[in-house]
């Protein structure tokens, strides 16, 4: 009787185990539409899929909201499942925000040349203090915090182009380059 259970541990534990390759094998079959719950391999809740977009899945546990890949996913008997729980797919997010802030704030340096998502300059970062960074532009100086620059492949990166900030700063009341 001890052999039988500790034969049928090991195989719930193998089995646990071969979650992620069993989810890449049935992905498709996993159902992930748009409003699906989605429980970790125990059947507790991790989350909700609030898109699909090709390949991907917005899966949303309430704290935070992270792409994966539709491999991810097993079918479940309740919908998707997939091998993390809701704890540390909301650790692993944290970290990645972490590690993408940090990168990002090591780009922005005095003298570094500020582009937008599609490559084109913006300015170049007069000055940075504390949680703040002053981009000039070619009319105007703006005082951005950190958290809207993204790292880039060749420096800070923001999701304006230069007319739509110089637009935003001169709304704002922001001093020309020339003051």
């Amino acid at each position: 009787m001890k052999l039988a259970k500790s034969v049928l541990a090991g195989a719930l534990a193998a089995a646990a185990f071969t979650m992620p390759a069993i989810a890449q094998t049935a992905g498709a079959a996993a159902n992930v539409t748009v409003g699906a719950t989605v429980s970790d391999t125990s059947g507790n809740p991790v989350g909700t899929i609030e898109a699909v977009n090709g390949d991907l899945a917005v899966l949303s546990t309430g704290a935070n909201k992270v792409s994966l890949p539709l491999s991810s996913f097993g079918a479940g008997t309740k919908g998707p499942v997939i091998a993390m729980t809701r704890a540390e797919v909301d650790a692993a997010a944290a970290g990645a925000a972490a590690a993408a802030k940090a990168d990002a704030a090591a780009q922005v340096a005095k003298g570094a040349t500020v582009t937008d998502t599609t490559g084109a300059t913006v300015g170049t970062v007069e000055s940075v203090e504390g949680e703040f960074a002053t981009v000039a532009t070619a009319n105007s100086k703006v005082r951005l915090p950190l958290s809207a620059f993204a790292k880039g492949p060749s420096g800070p990166v923001i999701a304006m182009s230069a007319a739509q900030l110089e637009a935003a700063a001169k709304s704002a009341g922001a001093p020309t380059a020339q003051n």
